[in-house]
């Protein structure tokens, strides 16, 4: 036993930084799933060209709140056979003379065959490279399925979900580099040099935090022109959240600085003659990687939120931009949560995103301490 622990003892001596927090990290194994999940979520991100089955703005008029249908892999065949085809149960619309009101009642006679890697309609990667294989396509090209429903316009929803995460996950991701630039540049400066600067900076921080923020968001965000181009405006709602959000962490930046300022190793480096930008980026920066960590983690779902709820609201990224928060201004009627339930499937993909990004910012927030780590 005693030989087991001192070889384990000698490996945690002789093991790298990025190697000890990848030993402490693996151990969390709520961490682990929230990475495979973000790292998931950021796959479909950038490939969503490929696994988009349609268009987002195909709209079919003859599928107006389609109910989700469900995928099926075994087929009979017509000589009693059975064989692996994957296939959707078609449906039968019907309009009741009454009331006036549409249903969908599925039609076993009725099928839709789906392949996998298929060819479907012609788009471009990322704008560029131009494209014709989806994850999952029709096996006749122009049929039609809907694995998650349609919206009101007949428009598939699993496509508008996943290019959704496109864009909510990336301005999340942008607005949290952006608030990140200011929180290390204007806390350092603060902790670093103190007297008028730090003054300077922290009179700023704290009439930011006086100010409500949800106010902030609301006038800034009605302040945008209709008209911009949706590029213009994603990049003003990524600058306006991030502008917002950054007091936070620049004031646990200046709080760790000031501690560090008076540490061995900091003075070591400056009796050595390295400059004042070096010690703050070589020395301190490094030091604090855990207090980063933790902030950013937390950072990212309520940027994620926040473009949520204003897109939510009228005030955020507008049609035809595709996000999860213009997705479910649709769903803002209850009796339209009522009659097609699938068009909450957004909120389902935010609320994912966040417990995700919650529990792999928990787990990088300790494994970034892991001699403490090993102390307990």
């Amino acid at each position: 036993m005693s030989s087991i622990a001192s070889t384990t003892g000698n490996a945690a001596d002789q093991a790298s930084q990025w190697t000890l927090m990848w030993w402490a990290f693996r151990r969390h194994r709520l961490a682990v799933l929230g990475l495979m999940i973000v790292g998931l979520l950021y796959f479909i991100a950038a490939f969503v060209e490929l696994l988009a089955p349609y268009d987002p703005d195909l709209s079919n008029a003859r599928a107006v709140n389609h109910p989700p249908q469900a995928l099926h892999f075994i087929k009979k065949e017509k000589d009693g056979g059975w064989s692996f085809q994957p296939y959707v149960i078609g449906m039968t619309q019907k309009r009741d003379p009454i009331t006036l009101a549409t249903t969908f009642t599925p039609d076993p006679t009725k099928t839709v065959d789906v392949q996998f890697f298929g060819k479907g309609e012609p788009t471009k990667l990322w704008g560029i490279f131009p494209v014709e294989r989806r994850l999952i396509a029709p096996k006749v090209l122009g049929e039609r399925f809907y694995l998650i429903g349609a919206d009101r316009l007949g428009r598939d929803m699993l496509s508008r979900v996943l290019y959704g995460t496109r864009i909510s996950m990336s301005i999340g991701l942008l607005g949290v580099l952006m608030s990140l630039v200011l929180d290390i540049f204007l806390g350092g400066l603060s902790g670093s040099y103190g007297g008028w600067i730090d003054a300077t900076v922290q009179r700023i921080v704290e009439f930011k935090l006086a100010m409500p923020t949800i106010p902030i968001w609301l006038g800034l965000s009605a302040a945008l022109p209709q008209d911009w181009p949706p590029t213009w405006r994603y990049f003003a709602i990524t600058i306006i959240l991030s502008l917002i959000g950054w007091t936070e962490l620049a004031r646990v930046v200046r709080g760790r600085f000031l501690a560090l300022r008076t540490e061995d190793f900091v003075i070591a480096a400056r009796l050595d003659g390295c400059s004042q930008m070096r010690v703050i980026f070589r020395h301190m920066l490094p030091s604090m990687v855990s207090h980063i960590i933790a902030s950013v983690s937390l950072a990212i779902p309520m940027m994620i939120i926040a473009e949520t709820s204003l897109s939510f609201l009228g005030l955020g990224l507008l049609p035809p931009t595709i996000s999860w928060g213009v997705l479910l201004k649709e769903a803002q009627n209850v009796r339209t949560i009522a009659e097609a339930p699938w068009l909450f499937s957004p909120g389902v993909a935010v609320c994912l995103a966040v417990l995700a990004l919650n529990f792999l910012g928990d787990g990088l927030r300790d494994a970034a301490d892991p001699y403490a780590q090993e102390g307990r």
